[in-house]
């Protein structure tokens, strides 16, 4: 009925032990398995009313003098047995164990000084106690209630933090631990939270302090957004600027001598005019005073005037000038039409470009003219057409590129208007310009291809710049993974997985796949937001790890805070796009490891996730990679060489190599990086050095320009330009050349080809050299870089507080983790995470030294994990180690 109860002894008072049986003749205890004497038990017996059985009650008394004699393997423990007619019944151990609690504190808390909105951490280790101290924290003597309060965590490790400091939680903390002995108190830690100055904006320019002449004007500012508290830094600067300034003097106006008097008019009467500008008023001053003309008689009042007279003057005068004006309206009209009909139609500007590139005009001109294309073209005089620039088709693969005679088939009912015949720039002109006027000219060279033609499909660009491959829908790569974990890797892509060990319940296993989104991502940035990396899908998504796993996703961005602002994020089941958060954000639902080509996210859910990047100032930089690629085999004169730009990710560049060997091509030469600034500025691609004798370039293909917007915003689509070139005999089978990509005002890159035409000849150039192309499923320990006898070990010695700091914060900074360290304060093991992440950044390397010297300098190890002996490592793991240079 009852069974006796684990007890702690206080101070020196005895405990009771009870037990409580029915029906029982006889109970006795057994303690630490001999048999307590009967005249230590103390037994009462009642009568149960409900059955008439009896009960019998009995207990005993424990003294910490037995306990301390008492040196077993274990704990002092009693038990009761019970004897009735109906047999035996024995209870369960109870033990009774001394209650203490030391009163030195393990660590106490140590004071600090904060800035605003900085994570505070405060390490507190009890005393040692039986049992086991329970710990509080005050504040200014008042108790700390963390569910009243988010910002404030205490659950991990008894230790408290504050995610962002407040000017409130500035105080004096303490650290109390009780138990059913005592209660302790560790020394007060001061907390100050402070908040380093910040310069308003700037007032308004004073006045000139002087009226007239050179003086000085001045603006403020003051050191109080904010101000600083607390011991924060003063505002750095000056909090007065003063400029010079010259405040013009009025000048007043004074007036000119009088004019000569004019000629004595009909009316008998002559004037004379002043102006008012010797000098003219300035600067406000005061207007002249008086008249600006005066008049008098001029015949001293011999005056006779003659009216009739005067009208006949009037009349004759104006006759004369009319005849003049029409005489100088024909001499206009005979000259305009002269050099209309000299000249021609068509006068167009060839103002050269950016560059130093120049833009042809061809133009109809008459017969006779030396400018003819061809001696034995019969031009329509009434036709005046102007071609330029290179043609550059949408798809190369399938399109026949335009030659010299496509160039002037008839081009009925439009007219054909190119910027540059050197160089498109598709910035400018897209398309081609249409006008309604219909001629009836032709030009030889009989193909009859034209450009109604193409415009009549569709209206589809035909002379363009650059093309999207055509695309597949994913690729996709699965495995089955159990409580060891493991790693899933998406060959050549830059794309992984790593499942931590435990993330999976114990026998359990589960199919997880990794798929990589090809063609156009579905997330449309916003504003000026461009797309960094792939749209990776990792799932199933309605299954929940135990611990955070780790996803690699590539990126094309040049790390650097001041250019970038990059935020993570995901699609929801509804098919729309949320952010997660960004990169310089400090949050505890997940976290971001940006490297210089890659991206380490450790989540606790699968789903879509992609990186997407807005560029803070024009020096933000993509990273392009550029490559060349040629037919396999050529059996005409015609050679087309093809410019890949992409976005520098593993994945871009796969699936253009998958493109292309569908289409028969083959890499030229090694892709080269080129850095693309956001400075709105376009990318040019030009082939050079071709050798004149025995290859050709074809007309208005030697460089082609991209406009900014097609390579910022390419959204993930590889985009290529075709060049056509032609052998003048076939017994040229080497081509040599360069191949120039450049952007404007920004960085170039040269890549030099010298390859043969011919398959058998040509030199094969390496695509991928990855480890990971042949394994893309790994489970279990090989898995892993660090065995996991190892990984434990680091683990118990770095989640434990360290009162000089060395503990999992110290290796985190040796990893290059400096940020968001809220993050793995919230987990049951900090340093395991940290270690999951270590083993996605270094999933190719493995470099086990850096991390052995990480150890060494924190000097929680005095031996490189590379030296330990086989007798310290469990022989599961060795093998494994042996393999990766441990």
């Amino acid at each position: 009925m009852q069974e006796p109860d684990d007890a702690y002894i206080i101070k020196s008072n005895p405990i009771a032990l009870r037990c409580k049986a029915m029906p029982a003749m006889q109970i006795f205890f057994k303690c630490n398995g001999e048999w307590v004497h009967q005249n230590e038990h103390v037994s009462e017996e009642s009568m149960d009313e409900s059955t008439g059985l009896k009960v019998r009650e009995v207990f005993i008394n424990v003294t910490r003098q037995q306990v301390e004699d008492f040196h077993g393997p274990e704990d002092y423990w009693c038990q009761c047995v019970a004897w009735s007619h109906l047999g035996t019944s024995k209870s369960r151990k109870a033990s009774v164990r001394i209650a203490y609690l030391r009163k030195n504190f393990e660590q106490d808390p140590q004071g600090k000084e904060v800035p605003i909105e900085g994570m505070i951490v405060l390490h507190c280790r009890p005393p040692e106690g039986v049992p086991a101290a329970e710990v509080e924290w005050l504040k200014n003597e008042e108790p700390i209630d963390s569910n009243q309060d988010e910002n404030i965590d205490t659950r991990a490790d008894h230790n408290l933090i504050i995610r962002q400091a407040r000017l409130s939680d500035s105080g004096n903390y303490t650290c109390v631990a009780a138990n059913i002995v005592a209660k302790r108190r560790s020394m007060s830690a001061t907390v100050v939270v402070y908040v380093n100055g910040g310069w308003s904006s700037w007032t308004e320019w004073s006045n000139c302090n002087v009226r007239c002449g050179r003086g000085w004007q001045k603006r403020s500012r003051t050191c109080t957004n904010p101000a600083p508290l607390n011991g924060g830094a003063f505002c750095e600067g000056m909090s007065v600027q003063k400029i010079t300034c010259t405040s013009l003097c009025p000048v007043d106006g004074s007036w000119e001598v009088w004019s000569e008097w004019s000629v004595c008019s009909p009316e008998c009467e002559h004037l004379r005019i002043r102006e008012c500008t010797a000098p003219p008023p300035r600067n406000g001053g005061k207007f002249c005073e008086g008249f600006s003309q005066e008049s008098e008689n001029c015949t001293e009042g011999l005056c006779i005037q003659d009216i009739e007279n005067a009208s006949d003057i009037a009349l004759y005068s104006g006759l004369g000038a009319a005849v003049i004006a029409v005489a100088v309206l024909v001499v206009g009209i005979t000259l305009y039409r002269r050099s209309q009909s000299e000249y021609g139609v068509d006068v167009i500007d060839s103002s050269a470009l950016t560059g130093g590139f120049q833009t042809f005009n061809f133009k109809t001109v008459r017969q006779g003219n030396s400018l003819l294309l061809n001696s034995s073209m019969q031009p329509d005089l009434t036709v005046s057409r102007t071609y330029s620039g290179p043609i550059c088709l949408q798809d190369p693969m399938d399109k026949e590129l335009m030659t010299e005679s496509s160039l002037f088939n008839p081009l009925s009912d439009i007219k054909v208007k190119v910027q540059s015949s050197f160089m498109v720039s598709l910035g400018v002109t897209e398309r081609a310009e249409y006008h309604g006027k219909a001629h009836s000219g032709t030009f030889p060279h009989g193909n009859n291809r034209g450009f109604t033609t193409i415009h009549a499909r569709n209206k589809t660009t035909y002379i363009q710049n650059l093309s999207s491959l055509s695309t597949r829908s994913e690729l996709r790569t699965t495995g089955i993974f159990g409580h060891l974990g493991g790693r899933l890797v998406m060959p050549n892509t830059g794309v992984s997985l790593l499942i931590p060990h435990g993330a999976i319940p114990e026998e359990s296993s589960w199919e997880i796949y990794l798929t990589i989104s090809q063609g156009e991502s579905s997330l449309q940035p916003e504003g000026t937001e461009v797309l960094l990396g792939p749209e990776v899908t990792c799932g199933p998504p309605d299954v929940t790890v135990a611990t955070p796993f780790a996803l690699t996703i590539p990126h094309c961005a040049e790390v650097n805070s001041e250019h970038w602002n990059i935020h993570l994020k995901k699609r929801t089941q509804q098919g729309k796009w949320e952010e997660v958060m960004s990169m310089e954000e400090e949050t505890t639902s997940c976290y971001c490891l940006l490297d210089p080509y890659a991206c380490h996210i450790l989540l606790d859910s699968f789903g879509t996730y992609a990186l997407a990047g807005e560029p803070i100032s024009d020096c933000a930089v993509k990273q392009l990679k550029v490559a060349v690629f040629g037919c396999m085999s050529c059996n005409s004169l015609d050679y087309n060489l093809r410019v890949y730009c992409m976005d520098n990710t593993p994945c871009a560049f796969q699936e253009v190599v998958s493109g292309e060997r569908h289409q028969g091509g083959q890499l030229l030469e090694e892709p080269k990086l080129l850095h693309f600034k956001g400075n709105t500025f376009s990318l040019q691609i030009s082939v050079l050095d071709i050798p004149p004798f025995l290859w050709r370039i074809k007309p208005f293909t030697a460089c082609q320009e991209v406009p900014f917007s097609r390579v910022w915003c390419s959204n993930q689509q590889p985009l290529h330009c075709a060049f056509s070139l032609e052998r003048y005999t076939p017994a040229t089978t080497q081509l040599s050349c360069k191949i120039c990509v450049r952007q404007v005002k920004g960085h170039e890159q040269i890549l030099q080809i010298q390859t043969s035409i011919l398959e058998n000849e040509r030199e094969t150039i390496t695509l991928f050299a990855r480890e990971d192309s042949n394994f893309p499923t790994q489970t279990g320990p090989k898995a892993f870089k660090i065995p996991y006898s190892i990984r434990q070990r680091i683990c118990a010695t770095f989640d434990t507080p360290n009162a000089k700091g060395k503990d999992w914060q110290m290796l985190a900074q040796k990893n290059s983790i400096n940020r968001n360290l809220s993050y793995f304060a919230t987990q049951s093991s900090p340093s395991a995470v940290i270690l999951d992440l270590w083993e996605a950044r270094h999933q190719h390397d493995g470099d086990l030294d850096s991390l052995a010297c990480a150890l060494e300098e924190i000097g929680r190890t005095h031996s490189k994990i590379s030296n330990i002996t086989e007798t310290q490592i469990e022989e599961t793991d060795f093998s494994y180690s042996r393999q990766n240079g441990l």
